[in-house]
């Protein structure tokens, strides 16, 4: 982590990620109105597949949404660590509903491409819905990334690159059904199994990341690193003994030892890890407390 992000008071958080998500869900209703539209009229299954992902795109904004609004909360007595990991869990929401319309949109195209289905050869209009999703959702990605950077979300940052899923996904749309129009009309079917895939990949990503804080996974190497370095070079620590760091949702906790000398009196050795609690909170935002455990040592 050689760049800190951005921590933001949580009412901030809220309102930059509900002005996104709303952004999100006006861009998704009118890309999944206009797919579906014309998957029907030009009789394109890839289409109306990349319709499908369009408007579980407007399912995950909604969670996005509520799962910004839980997380927001101040800590209160049932819970004193407060409310972040809710974005995990919307996180984990959004890769199932991911799942469910990946796995539908699969079964789909293998009928077709196993002849269980009958194959249309798609029309003109398909093509071109094809390629107004592929500008629309890669620019809706980019304006959800920015800001999921700036806030440090990590619900936001599964909406955006669902986003890119899409635009993704309607490039294999594009090619698919250029090739089902230029005499190969399996490929559209060719092209939903490809889509298919793409949401099924993304849903794993999310759901591995919120998994994993959820479970209390350490930060990087190099972010322990830059730890280490910035304790040793407090006044009076003789060695830094240990550093633990593990997530919670999009924040930190860091939990270290660190040598002093053992002649100091309480206050004094008080006083140094103090200095260090402070100076980590002061200089990685990303840290929500950060915990100092004092040993006694001799100087060399």
């Amino acid at each position: 982590m050689n760049q800190q992000p951005q921590v933001l008071d949580p009412a901030v958080r809220e309102k930059i990620s509900t002005r996104v998500s709303l952004v999100g869900i006006v861009g998704n209703v009118f890309l999944t109105t206009f797919k579906v539209f014309a998957g029907v009229v030009a009789h394109s299954s890839a289409m109306v597949s990349d319709g499908i992902h369009s408007a579980s795109d407007v399912l995950a904004t909604f969670i996005v949404l509520v799962s910004m609004k839980f997380a927001s909360k101040d800590a209160d007595d049932s819970h004193p660590y407060g409310h972040e990991r809710f974005e995990c869990v919307a996180s984990i929401l959004l890769s199932f509903v991911l799942c469910a319309a990946g796995a539908g949109i699969g079964i789909e195209g293998i009928k077709k491409i196993a002849g269980l289905e009958p194959v249309a050869v798609p029309g003109v209009l398909a093509l071109i819905a094809a390629g107004v999703s592929v500008v629309s959702k890669e620019a809706m990605y980019w304006y959800t990334i920015k800001a999921a950077r700036k806030i440090n979300s990590s619900a936001l940052t599964a909406n955006a690159w669902d986003h890119r899923s899409d635009a993704f996904s309607s490039i294999g749309s594009f090619a698919g059904i250029l090739g089902a129009i230029l005499g190969f009309p399996k490929l559209d079917a060719v092209a939903s199994l490809v889509i298919a895939g793409f949401i099924l990949k993304v849903a794993y990503s999310i759901f591995k990341d919120a998994i994993d804080k959820m479970m209390d996974r350490a930060c990087d190497d190099d972010f322990v690193e830059q730890i280490c370095n910035t304790i040793a070079q407090e006044k009076d620590v003789l060695n830094v003994d240990s550093v633990k760091t593990r997530l919670f949702g999009d924040r930190v906790y860091v939990d270290v030892e660190i040598a002093v000398d053992g002649q100091k009196i309480l206050l004094d050795a008080h006083q140094v890890a103090h200095s260090v609690h402070n100076r980590i909170e002061e200089d990685y935002p990303q840290v929500k407390h950060c915990m100092v455990h004092v040993n006694p040592a001799t100087p060399k």
